[in-house]
């Protein structure tokens, strides 16, 4: 059997982070429970200027991470965007896929790079347990098939992908699959919350690797909690740590996007391998 090569993109520019921790274990867990030899290599992309060669690995998960997406002339915004390119020109002429998966700060330096749509600042910081709701095309996203409409995932962050470009997502064959809750008393677009970029490209503007123990873990932060009161008001903010480990909310979302995703990139690297065999 084929060795399944994991490379994990550390976004967070040398910030103590919660989320790489738990995509690490999520990467951990799938390595322990799988036939056959799994590697895991970490790359520091934005402290380090690390980047992996795209013929070295299989499945690539790129982490959320802390300020600006759009560019700021670091050596390492040019090196990311080739790698996006890479994989997905890869993709396209070659018999053997690579898997990808952006996050948060991730899913939104691709959209910008693919030129999507209107990638902004946000009047306010958004933190907290969301309910995110499944477009026409995410109900037939087989990583949303046991989620339910809405599902609940962890919101985190200063900026949102507002306005699509549906022309440019035509002609990429791209979909949104999943946007921000309805909120009728609010006069704002609702923000492009995922994010089909290709049969091997996906990205989520949420956490799908956040646990409880890590949102509680980030709330001792007062800006994500001062950001969390601000947006729902005390009560709300009260009520979200109670259903913090609600089975039905961040438990069932982590359990099922980010597990999901590397359950079927292993299966298609291995048809693939043996397709070229």
């Amino acid at each position: 059997m084929k060795d399944i090569r994991i490379a994990l993109l550390d976004m967070n520019n040398n910030h103590v982070n919660q989320g790489f921790r738990n995509i690490k274990e999520i990467s951990e867990a799938f390595q322990q429970s799988s036939e056959g030899h799994v590697s895991i290599t970490t790359f520091d992309v934005r402290f380090k200027n690390e980047i992996p060669a795209v013929e070295d690995f299989d499945i690539f998960i790129s982490s959320g991470g802390p300020g600006n997406p759009h560019r700021e002339g670091h050596e390492w915004e040019d090196r990311f965007a080739c790698f996006l390119d890479s994989v997905f020109e890869h993709n396209k002429y070659n018999e053997d896929k690579k898997y990808l998966f952006l996050i948060c700060h991730s899913f939104q330096l691709a959209s910008i790079h693919w030129e999507l749509g209107n990638i902004c600042k946000r009047k306010s910081y958004s933190f907290g347990v969301m309910p995110v709701h499944k477009t026409e095309e995410g109900e037939q996203e087989f990583l949303f098939k046991n989620l339910p409409d809405p599902f609940y995932a962890v919101d985190s962050r200063a900026y949102q992908f507002i306005e699509p470009n549906h022309e440019r997502f035509e002609e990429l064959g791209m979909k949104i699959v999943a946007i921000e809750k309805f909120r009728p008393h609010i006069n704002l677009e609702r923000a492009v919350m995922a994010i089909r970029f290709s049969e091997e490209i996906f990205g989520t503007q949420f956490h799908p690797e956040a646990n409880p123990e890590g949102m509680v873990e980030n709330l001792k932060d007062e800006k994500n909690k001062q950001a969390m009161i601000e947006s729902f008001g005390m009560e709300k903010y009260l009520e979200t740590i109670d259903r913090m480990d609600d089975e039905d909310k961040i438990i069932l979302t982590q359990a099922q996007i980010l597990p999901r995703f590397l359950q079927f990139a292993k299966k298609n690297v291995l048809k693939g391998c043996k397709a070229l065999a």
